[in-house]
C-alpha cells in the first residue's frame, strides 16, 4: 500500500510539472496590482497602479498628493458599480472587496459640503469645492433660479478670466463656457454686464463671493436617494449635513434634523428612522421608507452614519471588536468636521500656486480673437498717434497696434504647434525628436523678429 501511494505522488508531481513546463511565464506583480483611473475636479485624469488588498485611504491619499490637497476630509473618491449606482470608496475596507465586477475608474468629489466655506483655509480648497458645486449646477442637481446663475456665472467668469479687456475679449466671450443646464444668450448677456464690474477682484475673491451666494441655495450639499413612503408615493430622501429632508415632486414636504433622530436603520429593503417625542408626544415613532432593494438602503443608512458623524460628533466613535456581533460592521473611520478645522488653522504652508482649468481651455479661442481684432484695426485704418505716457513717445499707434498683433500671433501659433494633433500626424512632435520640428523652431525663432518691420510697412 505505502508503494502504491508513493506511485500515486510521483505521478501527480510528474504531471504537475508538465502542465507548469506548459504554462506561459507570468508576471506575480499582474495579479496583485491593479490599475486605475481617476476622473479629477478639473476634468483632468490622474493614473496609478495599486495593490489590490490595499485599503482605499491609500488611493486617496495618492489623488490628495497629486492635487496637493491638505484639507481632505471634505472629499473621497466614488465609483459604479456593475447597475451603474454611485458607491463611496470607504478608505479602511480593501479596495478589491468593494469594486467587483467593473474596471477600476473613480471619481474625486466632495462628500461632505461644508456649511460655511469660508471656514476653509486655504484657496485650493475652496476652488475645488467650486468645481464641484459648478458640476453640479449644470448637471441640473443644484437647481438655481435665473438670477443666481446670472450672479454665479459672473463670479465663475471672474474666476477663471480675470477682469473684462475689451482687447481680448470678444462680444461672446463666455458663449464657450457652461453655466447652467438650459443656457440662454439672454443669461450670457447679464453675466457679461455684472463681469464688467467686477474689476480689480482676485480670483480668490470672487471664488469667495460664489461660495458666500450658493451656500444659501436650499439643494446646497443634499445627497438625494430614491425611495417611496408608507403609502407607496414616489419621494426623495435628501442627507446632508443638518439631517434628513424629504422632497415629494421638487418640493421639501419633511424634515428631519439629526439632533431630532434617534436611530437610523434598515432591514431588507426599508429604511427607518426613529424620531424623539415633539413637545406634545408621550412616545418616540418611527417612520419607514421602502427603497428598491437591500443594496439601496444599506447604501442610505451608510450615508446618514457617515453625515451624522462627520457634522455631529466631537470624534469617530471607537469600534470594539466583538466575537459575536449582529448587523452592519460599518463605522465613519474619517476626522470629524471640528477634527478637521483643527488641523486646517494649523497649516503653515505658503498658499499652494494651482492653474485653474477653465482659462487653460479658452486660452486658444481668446487668443485667436484677439488676433483677430488686432488684424482688423490695421486694415484700412488710419494711423493713430498714440500718447508719449502709452508708448514711451517713440512708437506709432501703428506701430503698437502691429507689435500687438505680431504678439498674438506669436502666441496662437506657438499653441498650435504644442497641440497633441501634430504628435499623431509627426510622431516625436512634442518630444522633440522629429527633424521637422527642429527645423520649424530655427525657423520661428529667426523669422518672426523679421515680420514686425513688414508690419509696419
Amino acid at each position: 500500500q505505502p508503494r502504491s501511494s508513493l506511485a500515486d505522488d510521483s505521478s501527480s508531481h510528474l504531471s504537475s510539472n508538465s502542465r507548469i513546463a506548459r504554462s506561459p511565464a507570468r508576471n506575480p506583480l499582474s495579479f496583485r496590482t491593479m490599475q486605475t483611473k481617476v476622473t479629477l475636479l478639473d476634468g483632468s485624469l490622474f493614473t496609478c497602479t495599486v495593490e489590490k488588498r490595499s485599503r482605499g485611504l491609500q488611493l486617496f491619499e495618492k489623488v490628495c498628493d497629486h492635487v496637493n490637497l491638505l484639507e481632505r476630509d471634505y472629499f473621497a473618491l466614488c465609483f459604479r458599480d456593475a447597475d451603474n449606482n454611485k458607491n463611496w470608496l470607504d478608505p479602511a475596507k480593501e479596495m478589491k472587496k468593494q469594486v467587483r465586477g467593473v474596471p477600476w475608474n473613480f471619481s474625486f468629489n466632495i462628500k461632505f459640503y461644508p456649511p460655511d466655506p469660508t471656514q476653509l483655509s486655504e484657496d485650493i480648497t475652496r476652488y475645488f469645492l467650486c468645481l464641484q458645486l459648478r458640476q453640479d449646477i449644470v448637471s441640473g442637481r443644484l437647481p438655481c433660479s435665473f438670477a443666481t446663475h446670472t450672479v454665479l456665472g459672473s463670479y465663475t467668469v471672474q474666476s477663471e478670466l480675470g477682469d473684462y479687456d475689451p482687447d481680448e475679449c470678444g462680444s461672446d466671450y463666455v458663449s464657450e463656457l457652461c453655466f447652467a443646464p438650459n443656457q440662454t444668450k439672454e443669461m450670457e448677456e447679464k453675466i457679461m454686464e455684472l463681469h464688467k464690474t467686477y474689476r480689480g477682484m482676485t480670483p480668490a475673491e470672487a471664488e469667495m463671493h460664489f461660495l458666500e451666494n450658493v451656500k444659501k441655495l436650499s439643494m446646497y450639499g443634499v445627497d438625494l436617494h430614491h425611495a417611496k413612503d408608507s403609502e407607496g408615493v414616489a419621494i426623495m430622501l435628501g442627507v446632508c449635513s443638518s439631517g434628513l429632508l424629504v422632497y415629494r415632486d421638487r418640493l421639501r414636504i419633511n424634515r428631519f434634523s439629526w439632533p431630532k433622530i434617534l436611530k437610523i436603520s434598515y432591514k431588507r429593503n426599508n429604511f427607518y428612522i426613529k424620531i424623539r417625542p415633539g413637545e406634545f408626544d408621550q412616545f418616540e415613532s418611527t417612520i419607514g421608507f421602502k427603497l428598491l432593494n437591500h443594496r439601496a438602503a444599506k447604501r442610505l443608512w451608510k450615508v446618514c452614519v457617515e453625515h451624522h458623524s462627520f457634522f455631529r460628533l466631537m470624534s469617530p466613535e471607537e469600534t470594539h471588536k466583538k466575537l459575536l456581533s449582529l448587523g452592519s460592521k460599518f463605522r465613519y473611520s474619517g476626522r470629524t468636521q471640528i477634527q478637521s478645522r483643527r488641523a486646517s488653522a494649523q497649516i503653515s504652508r505658503p498658499a499652494p500656486h494651482f492653474p485653474r482649468c477653465i482659462s487653460k481651455r479658452n486660452m486658444m479661442s481668446r487668443s485667436l480673437d484677439g488676433a483677430s481684432r488686432a488684424a482688423s484695426s490695421l486694415i484700412g485704418s488710419p494711423a493713430i498717434t498714440a500718447s508719449p505716457k502709452a508708448n514711451g513717445g517713440t512708437h506709432t499707434g501703428r506701430a503698437h497696434y502691429c507689435r500687438n498683433a505680431a504678439t498674438n500671433l506669436a502666441t496662437v501659433l506657438n499653441a498650435a504647434l504644442h497641440s497633441p494633433c501634430l504628435e499623431m500626424l509627426c510622431p516625436g512632435w512634442l518630444e522633440g525628436t522629429c527633424t521637422f520640428r527642429h527645423t520649424w523652431d530655427w525657423l520661428f525663432q529667426f523669422l518672426s523678429p523679421l515680420a514686425l518691420p513688414f508690419l509696419l510697412l
